[in-house]
């Protein structure tokens, strides 16, 4: 009975992110510009399910977080259950035992995971011809470090798409698409 659940609930958040509109996830981490002034990683109790840090501050991550529950995806819920019934299938660096709702769904790696998981990833592109407004990528900073953002439907001077994103002061649309080696690349599925 409990996997049934299981799978039902899996299914489910499926078909949430099918739901998820590329155009709306744009106008809502651009929202975040001028709003989020600032980085901060430290660790924090939040509010489960819904819980977030004060909206002037963040990590790559929160961008990402608070864009998609404008659409009524909660990752900080979508994560902790897909971890709590798949803990293995979860990146093991942070040396945790089991899921912790206030982290696992601000952690690159794991939002690498769960997006993967829901059928998302697709093969990471070297043209910006190959990403979409509304795309998700990671990137591979170096040392361990991944950063996250969001594709924005602007693009450079040079035809490059501008990211969405939080990399240390506060959230920002810039041309950083290839300034690191993308880690990941994820869509959703336009209903």
């Amino acid at each position: 009975m409990l996997r049934a659940s299981l799978l039902l609930l899996g299914c489910l958040l499926s078909l949430q992110a099918a739901a998820i509109e590329p155009a709306e996830l744009v106008s809502g981490a651009r929202q975040q510009v001028g709003v989020t002034l600032a980085y901060d990683p430290a660790y924090r109790r939040i509010a489960y399910p819904g819980g977030d840090v004060p909206m002037a501050t963040g990590v790559c991550t929160d961008v990402v977080i608070r864009a998609l529950r404008l659409q009524g995806l909660d990752l900080q819920k979508a994560v902790h259950e897909d971890m709590a019934a798949n803990f293995s299938a979860y990146p093991k660096q942070w040396g945790l035992k089991r899921p912790d709702r206030n982290i696992d769904h601000r952690r690159v790696p794991n939002l690498m995971t769960w997006f993967k998981r829901q059928g998302m990833a697709l093969e990471i592109g070297r043209q910006a011809a190959d990403y979409r407004a509304g795309d998700i990528v990671t990137w591979d900073l170096g040392r361990g470090q991944t950063h996250i953002g969001i594709v924005s439907d602007r693009l450079s001077a040079a035809g490059e798409p501008l990211i969405l994103h939080n990399i240390g002061a506060g959230t920002r649309e810039e041309a950083i698409l290839f300034r690191f080696p993308v880690a990941g690349h994820y869509r959703f599925t336009p209903s």
